[in-house]
């Protein structure tokens, strides 16, 4: 029914405004407390055997959404009533920021793929800050917070840009994510580079103790599909080195080449950031390549590329704690997270692992 509806409806909008429609209906629904409860118990129903436990956190599942989706925190619950366990916000820069000028977000339908180049578009960290103090929650999902680089703020300034924003939003996160991976921010993805990447994240590390001294906000690093292998594994070892709690696998990449690409080559052509199903074959490589490096010492977060159940226990196996997605939402729906939990639910009850921690890089090990 929903892919009937996507043909008659969004596709014909144009993709940012088809977005910004479905995620008011989202908001709406989530405000009308029978509809809520309706919506919550049909599409988020609960299964024991996911629960899960990752950053000192416990979730009724593996399976959130990636950070993009909510960039100014509005729409928590009605993520949480659709299925995510957890939700990523962001990415929220030091100062509000209208992005990049439109069009600046692509689908590539018969790749089941997106292209954006929207340019941290947010309302800036000090409003994001004030409306997750105000929110009264009806779910209670994790709540990641992704923040990133403000656009005008010069390379050698990011670090403080960065402190700006976790300094503000660290009280109200469950997790931290410092995000140096977008293809869409000049200059942002030089800071993955080790000697750049030491320094932020130890005074985003600091920043976060610093503001909330009850608890220990996890901090992750999100990386690009573009890495060479060997700058992956000097993020890994880096991140071990500095007792980073997480690394997220992978962002969107500016490749093109060898995806074998359907659609129109006017659309691949496209400036930006290719999320979906193009990106499933290396964010999974990229994924196996951390976990035989890290192991089980830091948490592995697996995103780009995840349309189904199977996508999801894949990267589960290849290391994956917790596992995110956001474009196939697009193609899917509402009945997308439903389904994804019912099949990882299917496919633990049929392996030989009690339970999915045990699952957790299974097959990495099985080859080392």
């Amino acid at each position: 029914m929903y892919k009937y509806f996507f043909r008659l409806v969004f596709k014909r909008l144009d993709p940012e405004q088809a977005h910004h429609l479905a995620f008011r209906w989202i908001r709406l629904a989530a405000r009308v407390p029978v509809l809520r409860t309706f919506l919550a118990a049909a599409l988020a129903p609960r299964h024991k055997e996911l629960r899960t436990e990752a950053l000192g956190l416990r979730m009724h599942g593996p399976f959130g959404l990636a950070a993009g989706f909510d960039k100014n925190a509005v729409g928590i619950d009605g993520m949480a009533m659709l299925g995510f366990d957890h939700v990523e916000i962001g990415t929220v820069t030091g100062e509000p920021q209208p992005g990049n000028p439109k069009q600046r977000l692509f689908r590539l339908v018969k790749d089941r793929a997106l292209i954006n180049r929207m340019g941290f578009n947010n309302d800036g960290s000090l409003r994001v800050a004030a409306r997750l103090a105000s929110r009264t929650p009806v779910f209670k999902p994790v709540v990641g917070v992704n923040i990133g680089k403000t656009k005008v703020v010069p390379e050698e300034e990011a670090v403080a840009d960065y402190v700006k924003s976790a300094e503000r939003l660290a009280p109200y996160a469950d997790y931290l994510v410092v995000n140096v991976s977008s293809p869409n921010t000049p200059g942002l993805r030089n800071l993955q580079a080790t000697e750049a990447l030491r320094p932020l994240l130890s005074a985003v590390r600091e920043a976060a103790d610093r503001t909330v001294s009850a608890r220990r906000v996890p901090l992750l690093v999100k990386i690009a599909p573009d890495l060479a292998d060997e700058d992956v594994d000097a993020v890994a070892d880096l991140a071990v080195e500095l007792g980073l709690d997480g690394i997220i696998a992978t962002n969107t990449t500016i490749a093109r080449e060898g995806l074998g690409l359907k659609s129109d080559p006017t659309l691949v052509k496209e400036t930006g950031g290719l999320s979906g199903a193009p990106l499933k074959e290396r964010s999974l490589e990229v994924l196996r390549r951390l976990y035989a490096r890290v192991g089980d010492r830091i948490t592995l977060v697996g995103v780009g590329g995840i349309e189904n159940a199977e996508d999801a226990w894949q990267r589960i196996l290849a290391g994956a704690t917790l596992v995110q997605g956001y474009s196939a939402f697009i193609y899917e729906g509402p009945f997308w997270g439903r389904s994804i939990h019912k099949g990882l639910a299917a496919r633990l009850a049929t392996s030989p692992y009690a339970t999915l921690a045990d699952a957790v890089g299974a097959d990495v090990r099985k080859t080392a």
